[in-house]
């Protein structure tokens, strides 16, 4: 009886989070304030997977520019991940961060189980510790055409954590029907994008 509840579960959140994000395309088209409806979706996520926080990052790929406009915590003691204004990539970043460097050759998305133990081609286990603290995560990896609109991040703190095939298949359906909003968000947001590349 376990499986069939657990996939009942996810096809709800499924419903759910598919339902906020045409409410979210709708909201961005008509230009209105979609951090409430973002802030939904990353809870519905976070609660399916039993996460400690949950964050989408948004780059314009042209400029590389971006920001962290969207973060679900589980609880106020998490550490909040937040940019409030869009902001140059690193040019290191890439060389830092193999996980990054991933993302922009648009490869699939990695789940890693326990930070501690995982290959060291995977991720810089000092690079996640100083940046993020988190023991597991997910490194979705938001493409279209071969080319990275965001990342969408979700992450245990104190526990490594097996992330079951349920897990996948919720994160890759949100990656699916997140792409298309970041692109969005991002085009909306072009006049900001363009005065920080005009300063750097």
């Amino acid at each position: 009886m376990a499986q069939p509840q657990a996939h009942e579960t996810n096809k709800i959140s499924f419903d759910r989070i598919e339902a906020l994000v045409c409410q979210c395309s709708e909201a961005l088209a008509q230009g209105q304030n979609t951090a409430p409806i973002m802030e939904g979706i990353l809870a519905v996520l976070g609660q399916q997977l039993q996460c400690d926080r949950v964050f989408l990052y948004v780059r314009d790929p042209s400029s590389a520019i971006g920001r962290v406009p969207f973060c679900w915590k589980a609880q106020s003691s998490v550490p909040t991940i937040y940019d409030p204004q869009w902001k140059p990539e690193p040019s290191s970043l890439a060389d830092e961060d193999p996980m990054f460097a991933a993302a922009l050759n648009a490869q699939p998305s990695i789940f890693v189980d326990d930070v501690e133990r995982a290959d060291p081609g995977t991720l810089n286990r000092e690079f996640e510790c100083k940046t993020f603290g988190h023991r597991a995560l997910v490194h979705a990896h938001l493409c279209s055409e071969q080319t990275l609109w965001g990342v969408l991040q979700a992450c245990t703190f104190d526990r490594p954590r097996d992330w079951s095939q349920s897990d996948r298949q919720l994160i890759e359906q949100a990656v699916a029907w997140l792409t298309p909003v970041a692109m969005t968000y991002v085009e909306a947001n072009y006049d900001s994008l363009s005065t920080v590349a005009a300063q750097n």
